[in-house]
């Protein structure tokens, strides 16, 4: 093991490279945050997890180059429980986001989200009265519903056109009333609820839903099932990331327990396989 010090020195500037650009991600959402909570909630997690790394490796870094055992011995106590950390938060991931997905429609591109598919802490903190505030006012700003507006030739598409189209989870939940509701199609964002079923009760987001291109149905509960959807996504694509990660982390801190044995025996003059060696040597009888 006595290229493990060079080695991990290597691996451990690469891992400083990565932190610095995971680092700098947070930060410009923090700028762009635009007095949000939307994006603060991605803005921490990529902050934290890259200052971490950042001081794991500088850590590791200076502590295999330079043969400082205590360097060596701090950044093996950290990366444990960085490891350690990844392990519950993967392991957590995938439990709260076990539940709920969303139904196909007769005739329909896109799918519907109903809330009640859904439990968990997550659905709670989404729910949450506080917190929905901040989605909402988030949804708001991003303006992912006026995104939505197409036209062919200056003309708008049809509701034949609307019906077959992909929206995202956010779209279809927040952006256009439920289907159960049998609104009349203008456009993307507006509904005629004349004739509607509305009065029948059919769906309790019928009567939140309204045309105000700044409520549209952002009150209901659609669309807070649309956004556990989204957040279900993403956090099954971050775990994944974050499983790779794991496999990169404990590789290297195999390779720096290596390089943690091979300083001690350096300070304590042994050269490699002497020790072996000796042990090794049978003993002469003497006659």
């Amino acid at each position: 093991m006595r290229a493990s010090n060079h080695l991990i020195g290597l691996l451990n500037f690469l891992t400083f490279l990565l932190s610095a650009v995971i680092l700098g991600g947070g930060i410009w959402l923090s700028s762009r945050a635009n007095n949000t909570d939307c994006l603060k909630f991605l803005q921490w997690p990529l902050i934290v997890i890259g200052a971490a790394i950042m001081v794991v490796s500088l850590a590791g870094f200076a502590g295999a180059c330079y043969r400082n055992t205590f360097l060596m011995w701090l950044y093996l106590f950290a990366m444990f429980f960085i490891i350690a950390a990844l392990v519950g938060f993967i392991i957590f991931a995938y439990a709260v986001t076990d539940k709920g997905s969303g139904r196909p429609v007769m005739n329909k591109g896109y799918l519907e989200y109903y809330l009640r598919d859904y439990s968990g802490w997550l659905k709670d903190r989404v729910v949450d009265d506080d917190y929905w505030a901040n989605i909402r006012s988030c949804l708001r700003d991003s303006k992912v519903c006026s995104k939505m507006g197409r036209s062919f030739n200056g003309v708008p598409e049809s509701f034949e056109m609307f019906s077959m189209r992909k929206l995202s989870p956010i779209q279809s939940g927040c952006c256009k009333p439920p289907t159960d509701c049998g609104f009349v199609y203008v456009n993307e964002t507006l509904w005629n609820i004349e004739g509607g079923t509305v009065g029948l009760g059919t769906d309790t987001d019928c009567p939140r839903w309204s045309n105000d291109q700044q409520q549209l149905c952002y009150q209901c509960d659609s669309c807070k099932a649309g956004v556990l959807d989204s957040l279900k996504k993403s956090w099954r694509k971050v775990s994944v990331i974050n499983i790779v990660v794991l496999i990169l982390l404990v590789i290297f801190y195999v390779i720096g327990c290596a390089a943690f044995r091979n300083n001690k025996r350096i300070d304590n003059d042994e050269p490699y396989g002497e020790a072996r060696m000796t042990k090794a040597q049978p003993s002469r009888i003497q006659l």
